[in-house]
């Protein structure tokens, strides 16, 4: 490493100083070191100025689109990609051209491109999917929706699920004055709630169950807390939608109605839904699958596999393009936007979110250890309720996956012990990913896309922090609720 002259004077200089300070304040014996260093990053020592630029990128997704919309809509790309700079260019200084590319080639091979390819699959296969006729936006029929789209997302995946309903929500309300909310309870139940069922049905899951969690031990004891949430959420949603709908002039008369009733509904496109059966046969296969054969690619070991799952994802998206008619992602107002702008944005959150990562892995050799500490007893033992808040908490801030992957391990990392003894600790895990990843527009890739379509058919969607008023009021409260009934 080379040495980096005290006093700096900027913020990129202060970075790079920090990494400097990181790489001799961890110990190579320490098992910390050794899991970080092989991916570029010595997490132990490593101080809190390291995720500077992911808070700078969070601060950048919430205050753009408030403060200046025009410059977001048009640059947020380049915005995006300054962030990761901002991180990459003072560690490739200080670590050298191997680590910052070992860094880079870990974050898209294990984790960013698994999730765009499963994320890209679901969303072109599911907007090839029609549901046509339109009912009438009623309290009665939004909440059925919602309800049916809970259920769909641990089938499907929350994502699937999300992009199959999101449009036939939008059209079913599209004659109503008062229509974000509805989208805001879409993104509470459809894009999070719901996929806590099946490791199908959220990415957190899923890696418990490559790591060694059952399939059904997920329904087993998420069930309980999801029926909860659900019909809470439900309850609360009717209420609310049926106070706008009885205020004067909430409904547009029928001449003025973009999409008119028509009482009845159809699929178009149904070799699609043959085409999810695929997708979800080849993320349950990449689980049950393990041939023990891999490659490696810069420090980075890419499984068979998961790269024969991604390559079949893709395929999959390809015959989904091919088959469907282009009537139907016509009337489906199909358009890549959506999709791009999570790509974009989550990869330099993948990249920014590295040091940030590593810290928590540290655990008690890291700046962070106090967070592993607040999850444990004065005797030692595991406190639930914490686990299932700091989890969450983090989960609506960070990706949901990893911060899920960094507490499994904290609690012990043997899935067998966690099922047995631990099985309230692993629920609260669980259960704290999952449902708090509706905290915020990032905590769950499918909150982004959702609220993209939505503003795009011109829903005035509340922005970064006015969606973190409606869910600290209506989800916070839910939370507490969970906490007493199932992890005190």
């Amino acid at each position: 490493m080379r040495t980096v002259r005290a006093a700096p004077v900027s913020a990129g200089a202060w970075l790079a100083a920090s990494f400097a300070a990181s790489a001799h304040a961890a110990s190579p014996g320490d098992p910390a070191h050794a899991q970080a260093a092989a991916h570029g990053i010595d997490a132990a020592g490593l101080p809190l100025i390291a995720g500077l630029p992911f808070a700078g990128l969070l601060l950048s997704i919430a205050l753009f689109p408030l403060c200046a919309p025009r410059v977001w809509h048009h640059h947020y790309g380049k915005i995006a990609a300054v962030w990761a700079l901002a991180f990459l260019a003072p560690f490739t200084v200080q670590a050298g051209i191997h680590a910052a590319l070992a860094t880079v080639v870990h974050a898209a091979f294990d984790e960013y491109l698994p999730f765009i390819v499963l994320l890209c699959a679901l969303y072109v296969v599911a907007g090839g999917i029609g549901v046509r006729g339109n009912l009438r936006g009623t309290p009665a029929t939004n909440t059925t929706l919602l309800a049916i789209g809970t259920v769909l997302a641990s089938v499907m995946g929350t994502t699937g699920a999300a992009m199959l309903l999101i449009r036939p929500v939008l059209r079913a309300n599209d004659n109503r004055r008062h229509r974000a909310h509805v989208v805001v309870f879409f993104i509470f139940l459809v894009a999070n709630a719901g996929g806590a069922l099946t490791p199908l049905g959220d990415p957190p899951l899923f890696l418990g169950f490559l790591n060694g969690v059952t399939f059904a031990w997920t329904a087993t004891h998420l069930g309980l807390p999801l029926l909860v949430v659900s019909l809470v959420l439900l309850a609360l949603f009717f209420a609310i939608d049926l106070r706008f709908a009885r205020m004067p002039g909430e409904y547009r008369s029928a001449f003025a109605d973009p999409t008119p009733d028509t009482g009845a509904i159809w699929i178009e496109g149904k070799r699609n839904i043959a085409l999810l059966v695929v997708v979800s046969a080849a993320v349950l296969s990449s689980g049950l699958w393990r041939p023990g054969i891999g490659f490696d690619v810069l420090g980075t070991r890419v499984e068979l596999q998961n790269a024969v799952r991604d390559i079949v994802l893709v395929a999959v998206a390809i015959v989904s393009l091919a088959c469907t008619p282009r009537g139907v992602r016509e009337r489906n107002a199909f358009d890549w936007m959506p999709i791009v702008e999570v790509a974009k944005l989550f990869a330099a959150i993948f990249i920014t979110i590295a040091p940030v990562i590593a810290m928590l892995r540290a655990g008690e050799h890291g700046v962070f250890a106090w967070l592993a500490q607040s999850v444990a007893k004065p005797d030692g033992g595991p406190d639930d309720v914490m686990y299932f808040w700091v989890t969450g908490l983090l989960s609506s801030f960070l990706d949901n996956a990893p911060t899920y992957l960094v507490f499994f391990n904290i609690a012990g990392g043997d899935a067998q012990q966690l099922m047995s003894h631990g099985a309230s600790t692993l629920t609260a895990i669980s259960a704290g990913a999952v449902f708090m990843g509706a905290n915020t527009y990032i905590g769950n890739a499918p909150n982004f896309m959702v609220r993209s379509i939505a503003q795009s058919r011109g829903v005035a969607m509340p922005g970064f922090f006015g969606y973190m008023a409606w869910s600290g009021a209506i989800l916070l409260p839910v939370f507490a609720i969970l906490s007493v009934l199932f992890f005190r």
